[in-house]
């Protein structure tokens, strides 16, 4: 049986802060974020993990994405720079076709975040298997489908143990363990701890209430950001979030609690100009330099 969670409050919050960045500044001491998603289906998923980071303070952004959303991805964030991946017939991104387009970024970066808008399960294994096997010290974010094909490529990320944070929702963490979602309902704490352990990662089990779970069995839970963050494209600005703060030199756990308080408190604030129900997730990423210390 695992320990009751520590609350995720703003207490703990101030206790623990997220790096300041003084005087000589510069967007590379700031860190450098290369997110790998995106489908013709879901060709959005990246504009909003890619603003989400730059808005917690990352000071580069790379968008990989399949080749026919590039180009419009890339007018959409002119703040970022867009690397055109080989596409499959679907839409998805062929890892097997060109994978090298990845290796000077990837090798740059200080996080990755594999997964938003992936839409194929059968695809998304293959961003995690290039990264796992490049040697870099980048951390990872993994989300969405790629966290369903992990249990597949467990050996092969064995490496990343300490530096790794994967964000699951019930239904991925279904996936990921083989249970059913009613039972990881039953015991969201110790399922978050079994597989934090299991994967070496800080793990953000997403719902109604959010747990955040670490290899060491530490456990917080957060109270929720409301009902209105369940909605599309919400988990997608949370791994941004998340792996800009990584990029900027937050250690995985302070950046796991740091995006979602950010993202929760985020949610509260729009709540009270749009209402509860019915905001966009593209809304909530305006609101972190407000939350932010500065």
């Amino acid at each position: 049986m695992s320990k009751d969670p520590i609350r995720l409050d703003s207490e703990w919050i101030a206790a623990n802060p997220p790096p300041v960045h003084g005087r000589g500044t510069t967007k590379n001491s700031r860190g450098r974020v290369l997110a790998i998603g995106a489908s013709r289906q879901v060709p959005g998923a990246l504009r909003l993990t890619g603003e989400a980071a730059l808005r917690v303070g990352a000071g580069k952004l790379q968008l990989a994405v399949p080749t026919s959303i590039a180009l419009p991805l890339g007018l959409l964030t002119p703040e970022a720079g867009v690397i055109a991946l080989a596409e499959s017939i679907s839409g998805e991104i062929d890892m097997a076709a060109a994978p090298a387009m990845l290796d000077a970024p990837l090798d740059a970066c200080d996080s990755a975040v594999i997964g938003p808008g992936i839409s194929d399960p059968g695809t998304a294994d293959g961003p995690i298997r290039y990264v796992a096997g490049r040697n870099t010290a980048a951390m990872l974010v993994i989300d969405a489908m790629a966290i369903g094909c992990l249990r597949d490529v467990q050996a092969e990320i064995a490496a990343f143990a300490g530096r790794i944070v994967l964000t699951p929702h019930y239904g991925e963490m279904a996936l990921l363990t083989g249970m059913s979602e009613e039972q990881v309902a039953n015991d969201p704490v110790t399922t978050a701890v079994v597989v934090a352990k299991a994967y070496g990662a800080i793990v953000v089990l997403k719902g109604s209430d959010t747990l955040i779970s670490a290899p060491d069995g530490t456990s917080l839970r957060y109270g929720g950001g409301g009902t209105g963050l369940a909605t599309g494209g919400s988990g997608d600005v949370l791994a941004g979030a998340i792996g800009g703060l990584i990029a900027r030199g937050a250690m995985p756990l302070i950046a796991a609690c740091w995006g979602v308080w950010l993202h929760g408190q985020a949610a509260r604030r729009v709540a009270t100009v749009r209402g509860p129900i019915g905001f966009l997730a593209r809304e909530l990423a305006g609101e972190f330099p407000k939350i932010l210390p500065q």
